[in-house]
């Protein structure tokens, strides 16, 4: 199992420029307005990666009792899964798994 550091922190996005508070519930780890993520963490919560990429939200998969949101890093390539928040735009989550 992956090394979870909880690190709940509100921040700027990068891709739409709104401010985005912190989850309180869990480590904020993607923008609930556009969904875009940061390519910041190996483990998550680290901060440790450097490549720093845009996480682009290509699909959504069911999880349990929620949904994962599955990015690809604009810069590397690389996949990645995050499960959706509770304030996630639920509009902005249809509208990437329609175009799936």
């Amino acid at each position: 199992m992956k090394a979870f550091h909880e690190l709940d922190e509100g921040f700027i996005c990068e891709n739409c420029g709104r401010k985005v508070v912190p989850l309180e519930y869990s480590s904020r780890d993607h923008c609930p307005y556009c969904l875009y993520s940061k390519h910041v963490d190996i483990q998550p919560g680290d901060r440790q990666n450097s490549c720093r990429g845009f996480l682009k939200p290509i699909d959504v998969e069911k999880y349990k009792d929620t949904y994962k949101i599955i990015y690809q890093c604009e810069k590397c390539g690389d996949i990645h899964k995050n499960i959706m928040a509770k304030d996630d735009d639920l509009n902005e989550v249809i509208r990437i798994s329609a175009h799936s």
